[in-house]
């Protein structure tokens, strides 16, 4: 009675059993050269296969299915195993499954071999799978490696040939939601959009909006996919070569205006287009319509945001530090406006659009740098832009000291990329005397001096240049010796110089407007200040000297010229102009800096 009962071997589970002898049966009917329609007994044993289905595992229901699909079922059985894929793969917990079991060869098969036309809804099933199949990255990769893009885009093509009036039109709406979703994983893979670049199939997706614009979904994938290409150079290249697309683009922002998930996508891709690419931004502005469809964007989401501002006023406050939907949409389409902007007679003409500036002027005066600093950064970068262009209808001029007023706002937030937009348009605007007079007036002059300490090149630049067209008023060339304005102009030419010949001529420039009809070194530079002048001017105008900075070639071809048709004549004069004024002067020795 003491004695233990002897030990059985565990026993196998039901489920697992069966996925033991599908595994075997495979192997045997491929040994058997019995897969397709080969085999002899191959209604009985699918009958018995379908049967097992029922069982409900889906490891077992995954075996089955492979099975099944490499008998070369049709019809019915077809769409019936289609479907099956469709649920397991659902789950991603299945995903190890999958790629064990190796389903996705089985279910690209059906996708080559089947007729479209007579297996419409097993193509959306089997589609639907691998859809959820390619949210997988080790799946994905497999994917490509089987010829995945190359398919997707073939069966694209077939249906895209397929016209509305067509009574499959429709339901083969539903595969291309199901198509494009793989496509939009699938160009995260640089290999997926290399085969999608020489099969141009940025063409044939514009076809896919331009015949399913009523699709919401179908467009919103479309959005996706060309999102995420447009943010490589080759991709994007190849995107604004395609004439059509411009159209549809401002179409789809007309129809689903209200749509922030598409729009936020379409604008971006916008927006990347008009980068770099000047032909690009002429082909959008040419369009009909096309600044008033900006126009109309900004007044919609414009007032959505101000909405969620109001919101925020009545108690519930914005928690999060990233952009709103609204916000989303405002900082991309501004960034559009900007880049469009670049292009001289389109920033000209949009300088002179009332309804654009009055947008960008009162999203400065609404929204404060602390609570979206993209939004602002970008609306004052293209108010910069804006006023760039000194052409006589420009709002900007005409608006240009309530400007002035509201980058007060700016200059006095801890933000540097904001101060530095602040004091570029303060750049471009100060070569007005009402906003000389402005700046210094409100001691703005002080930010400017201030801000030469900054050790950024960007922001010295900025500040130098408002510095040069003060002085350009010799009323106001006293300021510079505030705040030990000379000293820091010296400091910036010293540390910038040899590296910058553009802001080293600023500095130059700034400093000859001040000693400007000064007939005695003392009452122009500080003794100490004249001597570091001269030695920094003698070495910088040295050509060895002054060139031997490594840059790649393109750069120092412009370095070069930069020095000898800008820097040089300036600096020698200046120079020329302090030995005058220091007629008594010990030997200099020329140091390196």
């Amino acid at each position: 009675g003491n004695s233990r009962a002897a030990a059985r071997p565990p026993r196998t589970p039901f489920p697992l059993c069966l996925c033991l002898a599908c595994t075997r049966l495979h192997q045997a009917l491929e040994e058997g050269n019995m897969l397709g329609k080969r085999c002899k007994r191959r209604t009985l044993l699918l009958k018995t296969l379908y049967k097992l289905v029922d069982i409900g595992s889906d490891s077992l229901g995954l075996k089955l299915a492979k099975i099944i699909l490499e008998l070369k079922v049709s019809g019915k059985n077809l769409l019936n195993v289609c479907k099956l894929v469709f649920k397991i793969s659902r789950n991603e917990k299945n995903d190890s499954l999958i790629q064990n079991d190796k389903i996705l060869d089985s279910l690209l098969e059906v996708l080559r071999v089947e007729d479209l036309q007579i297996n419409n809804e097993a193509f959306l099933y089997c589609m639907g799978a691998i859809k959820f199949i390619s949210g997988n990255a080790g799946l994905l990769n497999e994917m490509v490696s089987k010829g995945a893009v190359e398919m997707l885009l073939q069966l694209m093509k077939q249906i895209n040939k397929i016209n509305e009036n067509d009574t499959r039109f429709s339901s083969l709406g539903h595969l291309l939601v199901q198509l494009t979703a793989t496509l939009r994983n699938l160009v995260d893979l640089p290999q997926s959009r290399c085969e999608l670049l020489c099969s141009n199939a940025v063409s044939e997706l514009c076809v896919v909006l331009e015949q399913r614009v009523n699709d919401k979904d179908i467009c919103t994938n479309v959005a996706r996919i060309f999102s995420k290409l447009s943010s490589f150079n080759d991709c994007c290249a190849a995107l604004a070569d395609c004439s059509r697309c411009y159209v549809l683009f401002l179409a789809l922002l007309n129809k689903y205006q209200k749509k922030q998930d598409l729009v936020v996508r379409i604008i971006f891709v916008l927006g990347n287009l008009t980068a770099k690419n000047n032909q690009a931004r002429e082909q959008i502005f040419k369009e009909e319509g096309s600044v008033n469809s900006l126009i109309s964007l900004f007044q919609t989401y414009y007032e959505i945001d101000l909405n969620v501002e109001k919101w925020k006023h009545e108690g519930e406050s914005k928690t999060s530090k990233h952009p709103t939907e609204a916000e989303d949409v405002l900082i991309k389409l501004i960034r559009v406006i900007a880049n469009l902007s670049i292009h001289p007679s389109i920033g000209a003409e949009l300088a002179a659009n009332h309804h654009i500036v009055t947008l960008l002027i009162t999203v400065l005066e609404y929204k404060a740098i602390d609570e979206c600093e993209e939004l602002v950064i970008n609306a004052t970068a293209t108010v910069n832009n804006f006023s760039y262009y000194q052409v006589k209808n420009s709002v900007i001029q005409e608006k240009k000291l309530p400007i002035a007023e509201l980058l007060l706002n700016l200059l006095m937030s801890s933000n540097m990329d904001g101060i530095l937009e602040a004091v570029r348009v303060f750049g471009n605007l100060s070569q007005h005397q009402e906003i000389c007079d402005f700046i210094i007036q409100r001691k703005v002059y002080k930010f400017m001096i201030a801000l030469l300490d900054a050790k950024h090149q960007n922001v010295c630049f900025a500040a130098c240049g408002v510095l040069l067209n003060l002085t350009v008023d010799k009323t106001h060339r006293p300021i510079l010796q505030e705040g030990g304005g000379i000293q820091k102009l010296i400091d910036c030419l010293r540390d910038f110089g040899p590296t910058d010949w553009q802001l080293a001529c600023l500095v130059c420039k700034t400093l000859w407007n001040y000693s400007e009809n000064i007939s005695s070194a003392g009452s122009c530079f500080a003794e100490d200040d004249a001597n570091t002048l001269l030695v920094l001017l003698t070495s910088f105008l040295d050509e060895e000297f002054a060139l031997n900075y490594s840059f790649d070639k393109d750069l120092k071809d412009y370095h070069r010229a930069y020095w000898e048709t800008e820097f040089k004549p300036v600096a020698q004069k200046l120079l020329n102009r302090i030995q005058s004024l220091h007629a008594l002067l010990e030997p200099l020795v020329i140091t390196s800096f």
